[in-house]
């Protein structure tokens, strides 16, 4: 942990350096916009609008926005994206909307969409777009890199800004309005979808008349999605009832999507402000800081009550066994009686030192990824960079996984040096890249834009291969180079016997026990990263999430070592493979607590759905208990060779 400590304390101390006023993150330059005749080389005049897959909160399958057949631009482009956005499943693209800056326009045509029922083609358009407005799909449209944001007003007077806005609703054969459909008194038809295919668009901006800088620069987006069943072919007055869809439909039908643009300006935000209205009125935002804040009392006063046990019950421990007569100490039971046995190699330590090797590395790049991310550089407004940062990481941090589990490894006694190098390699990312290619597949079998590209998982597979690997064998061959760990005690030709235990000191009991702790301190948190990725909410609060993480740190690693005391002390001396496992069994009360999320959260429809709900989530628990078995076997580790170099043992 020192040289890490050193290169965080290098970090912070270089980015001290940096002048703050012209330090901008990658890719998060503001952009100026003028008007057409003051237009220059750093002052565009065009503002144009990106569109985004479609997803939904009833199903885990998002869609690109070409698939339900709305208008398309004539000279259609994606911009670059980097490797987090297509492995999420981002797909952004141009659309048809653009605006000259300043120029209100009170309602424009963008085009006209026309459903032949004796087309085959057009039927299925049809149908797969009321499907998209029955599980509720929601656009989601950019613009300057910024969400343009549905607000609209909920309990208790607040105003919640949603970045996505619905393509439609349904009202059921029964009447009942579902989703947006409540919004509209005129929404009232039975077994009717109505589709939203104009949007009010207020575009609002910072003028440059008090800044620095030219031109004006764009601080907010927001839009009113509504239905409007267009009268006129070529002059849209985009007033008129609501565009109804009946549930059963036999005849043809024209639908014409429109827009109006406003623009308004402001001085009250800044571009750096900008996401704060956004953020800000997410839901249950206050209740979530108080969660978090309470959840961090009640753990550091656990940990500390923990730490200040140990330390007293050691203390005495240690003191009577060093002053008592060797005879005295023959009668005596507990700890110091199995120091001959202590350090005996564990049963499957090849497996126990590559699952070591692989949570060393995932420790490291769960560490960094959070602490550039409490910096800025991983916010939502750098779209995929989490995502880049954590598997790039990943991929440069098999040095220690191979150092790790080879050291380890040799320490057990092991000879089988290839198994361990090659299992350390390839035995747990394969086991992710084998789920994740299932998932893939499904899918790509459901036509859903997160399908992964074929060139995009050759790419990551040469990252695996061609530099996680070699960097794995080279940690290796450095921690086979070096000498086996030296223990503070010898170890016995015989074992000892171990005594009858009691329901508590038993292996199953403690291990089950000790993940209570470390989830107690985590499930809140864990409820709102459930919520960012499968209820598509922003999840920007990374300070206290590096905050639970810390202190994730210290109950593992309490717990682990208060358990492993308990067990020493009953002579039980098979602790290797234990504290592993109770600090990660914490994965096990994640992956029932994520069991419950679906069945209680969730509204998720379909097999496909539910297939890939599971079997990303069994991804997040292998990692996790990777994660957190490291944590406490390193801790206990620690522990058991402190306590017994301290003793004195004859």
């Amino acid at each position: 942990m020192k040289p890490l400590s050193l290169w965080v304390a290098l970090t912070c101390s270089l980015l001290a350096l940096i002048p703050v006023s012209g330090f901008y993150l990658p890719g998060l330059a503001p952009v100026s916009f003028c008007e057409e005749d003051k237009k220059t080389d750093d002052c565009q005049d065009e503002i144009q609008l990106f569109v985004n897959r479609l997803d939904s909160v009833e199903s885990v399958l998002p869609y690109e926005y070409d698939v339900f057949d709305f208008c398309k631009d004539a000279e259609e482009k994606r911009p670059s994206e980097n490797l987090g956005q297509v492995l999420f499943g981002e797909r952004i693209e141009t659309s048809p909307y653009k605006f000259k800056f300043r120029q209100n326009q009170p309602c424009q045509k963008v085009c006209t969409k026309s459903y032949d029922m004796s087309k085959q083609e057009d039927k299925a358009n049809l149908d797969f777009l009321k499907r998209g407005m029955q599980l509720n799909y929601q656009h989601h449209w950019i613009v300057d890199n910024m969400p343009v944001t549905w607000c609209y007003d909920v309990e208790d007077g607040q105003k919640y800004c949603n970045p996505g806005f619905p393509i439609g609703c349904l009202v059921t054969s029964e009447g009942r309005p579902k989703d947006a459909c409540v919004i509209n008194s005129e929404f009232n038809k039975k077994n009717t979808f109505y589709l939203f295919n104009h949007v009010d668009i207020i575009i609002t901006y910072h003028s440059a008349e008090k800044e620095s800088w030219n031109g004006a620069r764009l601080v907010a987006a927001r839009l009113e999605p509504k239905s409007i069943k267009h009268s006129e072919e070529n002059s849209q007055p985009c007033e008129g009832p609501p565009m109804e869809v009946p549930g059963q439909f036999g005849s043809n039908l024209n639908v014409t999507y429109s827009y109006s643009v406003k623009f308004e300006s402001t001085d009250l935000i800044k571009w750096a402000s900008r996401w704060d209205y956004i953020l800000v009125s997410m839901p249950h935002t206050n209740i979530q800081w108080f969660s978090i804040m309470n959840s961090l009392v009640i753990v550091l006063f656990l940990s500390g009550m923990v730490a200040m046990i140990m330390l007293r019950t050691l203390h005495r421990d240690i003191a009577r066994y060093n002053q008592v007569d060797q005879e005295d100490a023959q009668e005596e039971s507990g700890w110091k009686q199995v120091h001959g046995d202590v350090f005996r190699p564990p049963q499957k330590g090849m497996l126990l030192s590559v699952f070591l090797g692989q949570g060393t590395q995932i420790f490291i790049m769960t560490f960094i990824t959070l602490f550039l991310a409490c910096l800025g550089f991983l916010s939502p407004a750098n779209r995929g960079a989490l995502m880049t940062c954590a598997v790039v990481l990943w991929v440069l941090l098999g040095t220690p996984a191979g150092y790790v589990s080879a050291r380890l490894y040799k320490s057990f006694g092991g000879e089988k040096w290839k198994t361990n190098v090659f299992l350390t390699a390839l035995l747990c990312p394969g086991i992710v890249f084998a789920d994740f290619f299932l998932m893939n597949l499904i899918l790509w079998v459901e036509g859903s834009s997160a399908a992964i590209p074929f060139g995009t998982l050759v790419a990551v597979l040469g990252m695996w291969f061609g530099i996680s690997v070699p960097l794995t064998f080279l940690g290796a061959y450095f921690g086979f180079k070096k000498h086996a760990i030296e223990h503070p005690v010898r170890t016995n030709q015989i074992p000892r016997q171990i005594p009858e235990q009691s329901f508590f000191t038993k292996p199953l009991p403690g291990i089950i026990m000790g993940g209570i702790l470390p989830f107690g301190c985590i499930f809140i948190q864990l409820f709102f990263i459930l919520n960012s990725i499968w209820s598509h909410q922003m999840y920007y609060m990374f300070g206290f999430l590096f905050l639970v993480f810390i202190i994730l740190l210290i109950t593992c690693s309490e717990a682990t070592v208060l358990l492993c005391y308990f067990h020493l002390c009953a002579e039980d001396y098979h602790w290797w493979w234990r504290s592993f496992l109770t600090s990660g069994f914490t994965a096990v009360y994640l992956f029932v607590y994520a069991i419950h999320y679906f069945f209680s959260k969730l509204q998720i429809q379909g097999a496909a759905s539910t297939i890939l709900y599971f079997g990303y989530t069994m991804i997040m628990v292998l990692i996790f208990f990777l994660f957190t078995g490291t944590i406490g076997f390193f801790a206990c580790f620690w522990f058991v060779h402190k306590i017994y170099s301290v003793v004195k043992v004859d």
